[in-house]
């Protein structure tokens, strides 16, 4: 029997999710069974889910055209001294097509790149409908997640999911703001792309870097003031 995962631990997988700009996907080939694993681009959505960009003739694609469930390896190792002891989380769950525009958005908004293709007939948004996670937070630190605490309440995402648009353009506009990105990350054109209840997605050209709240957020009136405390991960 597992034991149950300590309070807390659904957080550290969202992070892990949301501070990652790639995963690795796993799916089951195809008429054989066999398990098929490719690099892919990855975003969240305003309560956690992760979001893909998929083309239809990609193999993955066809995978789950076939078999809808899947599991994505979200790797934070990689500033460990052993690796082995680093954090790491394999999500597991359906993808399913969404239309939704706004979650798009997201993705485009974290990888531009991908807003050359996103229109094409052959690309779809693929949100995954979270059942559990499987945690290593380092020796000794093993645990799966349901996915009740893995992903936000829907009333606490959705404030968020709202003012988007807006603060992007008052945090974007703001030379405090910029100030306070250059002085954490160093010299760039550093742009907010994408905010959340936990921390905000920031750009430089095609460097990326998530900086976390130290708690989570009641409004997102209250980013400009959790900015100073917040700490920095590069993507």
């Amino acid at each position: 029997m597992n034991n149950p995962a300590p309070l807390g631990t659904g957080t550290e997988v969202r992070r892990l999710m949301r501070g990652r700009a790639t995963a690795t996907l796993a799916t089951q080939l195809a008429g054989s069974g066999w398990p098929y694993a490719s690099l892919v681009l990855v975003a969240t959505a305003g309560d956690g889910a992760p979001l893909l960009l998929l083309s239809r003739l990609a193999e993955h694609t066809k995978n789950i055209a076939g078999d809808a469930r899947v599991s994505l390896l979200f790797d934070g190792t990689e500033t460990s001294p052993s690796r082995l002891a680093g954090s790491r989380a394999t999500v597991l769950g359906r993808a399913m097509r969404t239309p939704d525009k706004g979650e798009l958005g997201r993705f485009i908004a974290r990888h531009p790149e991908a807003e050359a293709y996103a229109g094409f007939a052959d690309f779809g948004l693929f949100r995954i409908a979270v059942e559990r996670a499987h945690l290593v937070a380092g020796f000794g630190r093993i645990h799966w997640v349901d996915e009740r605490e893995i992903l936000l309440p829907p009333l606490a995402a959705a404030a968020f999911v709202a003012a988007e648009a807006k603060m992007l353009g008052m945090l974007n506009d703001d030379s405090a703001v910029r100030t306070q990105l250059t002085r954490k990350l160093g010299p760039g054109e550093w742009t907010v792309c994408g905010i959340d209840s936990e921390g905000i997605d920031v750009r430089a050209d095609t460097a990326t870097a998530r900086l976390t709240f130290a708690d989570a957020l009641p409004d997102p009136g209250a980013i400009r003031a959790a900015l100073d405390s917040a700490t920095t991960t590069p993507v």
